[in-house]
């Protein structure tokens, strides 16, 4: 039972240190116009600190390996909380592993759901700093064409009493 227990929690540290932060962004910036590389290269390092700072730097990195230990660890209390009333001590250690199991698949998908939070907000930070500096960066491109305006009508009503015609269309 105590190598059991030792295996599950050995897998639940393997499943917590999944969660990552971002480690760049995952668009594409190029130089503006008249900007030499150098100076892109030193933006872009620029920009990549401060979209870390953006999304918390080294605290958001804890935020999921603490969901996918937290969910872990509370499943792994119900599950035997929940075994020992249905089947005993036997049935303590049967509910413990399913819930370690269910808790570790849920806090793996709670780290999965903070990473990919933390690098889309990395990536609007990073872009929106190497578009202050003045280089190009992705935008969002939905064709729209021009409205043309309606044409002229030719069933006009005529025109009140006292009032002149309209012009004729040229």
């Amino acid at each position: 039972m105590r190598t059991r227990l030792m295996l599950s929690l050995t897998a639940l540290m393997v499943l917590a240190g999944c969660a990552s932060v971002p480690t760049g962004p995952n668009v594409m910036a190029l130089p503006g116009t008249g900007t030499t590389f150098e100076q892109f290269r030193a933006d872009d390092m620029m920009c990549r600190d401060f979209a870390y700072q953006q999304i918390g730097g080294k605290a958001r990195e804890q935020t999921g390996s603490n969901a996918a230990i937290g969910s872990a660890a509370m499943g792994t209390a119900i599950g035997a909380v929940a075994g020992a009333a249905i089947g005993g001590q036997r049935g303590a250690g049967v509910g413990a592993g399913t819930g370690l199991i269910i808790g570790s698949a849920s806090g793996a998908e709670a780290s999965r759901s903070v990473a990919y939070g933390s690098q889309r907000q990395y990536d609007i930070a990073y872009v929106q700093c190497m578009y202050a500096k003045g280089h190009r960066v992705p935008v969002s491109a939905s064709y729209t064409p021009a409205r043309t305006p309606p044409a002229a009508s030719t069933n006009l009503p005529p025109p009140p009493a006292g009032m002149p015609p309209p012009p004729p269309d040229r």
